[in-house]
């Protein structure tokens, strides 16, 4: 038997229905939230790289603009001027800009692992008389006697306290030989700067 009562409360099911298929405030929120946050991202990226990202030429403008802003406050009014431009993009525009930064983050996490491996592979040959060869089998293209004097140089510049000339270009020399074909001149060149960050500290 129909209910009588049903729809005289003044609203239909529909209309529920539309009210929750609208985001709520607080999903709005995180929303913003997270595309201020990408805004900031970009503009924490170098001028070379904004290049590669797809994105309109007004909030790239705006990134730039913002990058040039050393004061507190200009720089929380810019970064909100982005957050609004960021906010205009379609959700296609911001995945491509989500999957660029995301493919950077997957590089230098590539780096990091092979810049320790090549740490890792230098002291092994400073400290242990077999490890050249067994490199050298590893990597034929290796030319031994270059490597075998960069270490007997490198050795001497510690037991003299002198620059670790040798000892960094040993780090070169292994680098051109362990990275992957396919890494980028950009990727290792940031390896080479943060190698020699590191030795600078020690």
């Amino acid at each position: 038997m129909p209910n009588s009562n049903r729809g005289s409360c003044g609203f239909r099911s529909s209309d529920l229905e539309e009210e929750y298929d609208r985001p709520s405030k607080s999903q709005l929120k995180r929303e913003m939230t997270a595309l201020q946050k990408l805004g900031e991202q970009l503009v924490n990226e170098s001028a070379d790289r904004l290049k590669r990202v797809p994105m309109p030429d007004k909030l790239r403008d705006a990134i730039m603009e913002c990058q040039k802003i050393r004061h507190n406050e200009g720089r929380r009014r810019q970064l909100q001027y982005i957050g609004k431009i960021m906010r205009s993009l379609d959700e296609d525009a911001v995945a491509q800009i989500n999957n660029t930064l995301d493919s950077w983050k997957g590089l230098l996490k590539a780096d990091t692992v092979l810049m320790h491996a090549i740490e890792n592979q230098r002291e092994k040959l400073l400290s242990d008389g077999s490890a050249l060869t067994e490199f050298v089998q590893r990597y034929p293209a290796a030319d031994i006697q270059q490597l075998r004097t960069l270490i007997r140089n490198a050795k001497k510049e510690a037991a003299e306290n002198k620059p670790p000339k040798s000892y960094r270009e040993i780090y070169r020399q292994l680098k051109q030989l362990m990275s992957p074909p396919s890494i980028s001149t950009e990727n290792s060149d940031e390896i080479d700067e943060s190698e020699e960050a590191d030795e600078e500290k020690s």
